[in-house]
Formats: structure tokens, sequence, C-alpha cells
């Protein structure tokens, strides 16, 4: 059976976003939406190739995020990485909520040297939807439409570095909200950057790598101890890590492209088809020919 070609399934596109109805932007960096409820969700999975942020202020909408079901309710907020996929789009007939969405190198460019934040917004990997109390949408509320109204204000010259500013303060009360719902400790700093480097290592390379010591060795540093350190940092061990995004990969690759299978195996360093196929149902629970029909 010949599978019908998609156009733009791999990666999300911020850009595509910037005419929902309700939005502002920020050049090709920053949009914000607060009819949520009216944009035109894909019925297919997508890789971010941004950051977003959502704060669901009415109903119930539900999310696969990595493969896994995420429920939001009014009055928790959604935090997705970019390299994460995203499908199941189902809201409920009531929902409405707010959107941030940036690029990576914007919303990088704005926590680079807070690292306490963006070490906890790492933790968010984990546990994408958080319950906010009240005072916390609240909060969140009111940054986010003193930034969409900045945004609107062409005028202003120092526009741009406004924006900046009021989003890092926003990203600082976002990061208490992890801080609250994670109970950090004591956070140590070369610990989360270590976890964020591999992760950084992970997403490039899965497609050729997916051997534990191989990042170990990149960071330079024993198998064992870049494993202690990400279950510590993230509950997950490095192993199931690499495992989530080679899966994620091949996810992608099956449901949204016309590629066999044999050429999606040689694509991913499988030694064979065969051996890709029992990797597959061994992580998934189906086999990739059946993947691709569900």
């Amino acid at each position: 059976m010949v599978k019908k070609q998609k156009t733009l399934i791999l990666d999300s596109d911020l850009s595509k976003a910037q005419a929902w109805e309700g939005s502002v932007s920020l050049d090709n960096d920053l949009m914000l939406s607060d009819c949520i409820n009216k944009a035109p969700m894909p019925k297919d999975p997508r890789k971010m190739t941004f950051i977003l942020i959502g704060l669901c202020t009415k109903g119930q909408l539900r999310y696969r995020i990595d493969g896994k079901e995420q429920v939001i309710n009014e009055g928790d907020i959604l935090i997705v990485s970019e390299h994460q996929v995203i499908d199941g789009y189902k809201p409920s007939p009531t929902m409405e909520g707010l959107c941030i969405m940036m690029s990576v190198n914007f919303f990088h460019e704005i926590i680079k040297s807070v690292h306490d934040v963006s070490s906890l917004f790492v933790f968010a990997r984990t546990q994408p939807v958080l319950k906010l109390e009240q005072r916390e949408c609240d909060v969140f509320k009111e940054f986010f439409y003193v930034i969409k109204k900045k945004i609107t204000d062409t005028n202003n010259f120092f526009r741009k570095d406004l924006i900046r500013t009021l989003l890092l303060a926003m990203f600082y009360d976002v990061g208490n909200i992890i801080y609250r719902v994670r109970n950090f400790g004591e956070v140590q700093v070369p610990s989360e950057k270590l976890f964020t480097r591999f992760l950084r290592l992970v997403q490039t390379n899965c497609k050729r790598e997916r051997r534990v010591s191989w990042y170990a060795q990149q960071l330079c540093i024993s198998p064992k101890y870049l494993s202690l350190v990400v279950k510590r940092i993230s509950g997950r061990t490095a192993l199931e890590w690499i495992e989530n995004y080679v899966t994620m990969e091949l996810r992608v690759a099956l449901k949204n492209s016309t590629r066999s299978i044999k050429e999606i195996a040689e694509d991913m360093n499988f030694p064979n088809q065969s051996f890709l196929g029992k990797y597959f149902k061994e992580h998934v629970g189906m086999t990739p020919s059946e993947y691709r029909k569900s």
C-alpha cells in the first residue's frame, strides 16, 4: 500500500502559527495567542522546532508528548521543548487557553546566563504538565498580556529589549513553579549542565549512536557516572533517554514518510530491517508495519 506524501510533517512550523486568529508575533522569534481554541492543529505527529508554553484557562485538552498521553486541565501549564514529538491533540468543546511559542535560539538567548532557570526547564521534559496555584495562574496571565501589548507597541525603540526582560522575569516565575513541583533541594548546577549536554548529544546523534559508553566518552566521563547523574536529575536512565529519542525518530519516520522500512533501518544505523523490527517491537509493542498502518 502506497502512503500519501505529506508536507511539513517531520517538523513543526512556527511561521504557520503566526497566522492564527488572535495571535501577535515578534519577527520569527516569538508568537502569542489567546485564541488557542480556534487554532488549526495538525492531526499528524510533529517534531517541535520551537519552545511552547501554554496555560489552560478553561476546559481540558489531551496531547501525546513523545508517545505518552498528557491531560491538561484548567489551571495547568504545559511546557514542550524542541525535538519533542506531539500528536493526538484532543480539546474539550469548552477548552480555552493562552499559548506562547518562541524559537529555540531566542529562548536560549534569554536564559543563557541564568543557569538555575535553564536547569529547571530541563525537568519539564520529564514532567511537561504542571498544576498552578491560583496566584501563579494570575501572574502568568499578567505577564502574557503585558508581553502581548508590548509586541504590538511598534513605536517603542526598546520594544525587543523590553520583551526579552519581561520573558526572563516570566521564566523565573515558571522556573519557581517547576522548583516547587519538583521539590528541588540544592540545585547542583554542574550536574544539570552535564545532563543538558547529554540530551543535546543524544538529540544530534541518536540516529547513529545508541551506546551509553559513546556518549560518556564524548563528555569525558565514565558510563557509570553519566548514568548516575542522568538518573538523579531526570528519573530516567541514560539508556532510557537514548531509546526514547531513537523510538521517537522511528515513529516519525514510519508515520510521515514514504521510505521503506529497509531505508529507515539504514538511515538509523541498524544492521538490517529485521534488527530494527525487533528493536521497535520491544519498545513500542508492535512491528514497524503495524505501527505504520495504525
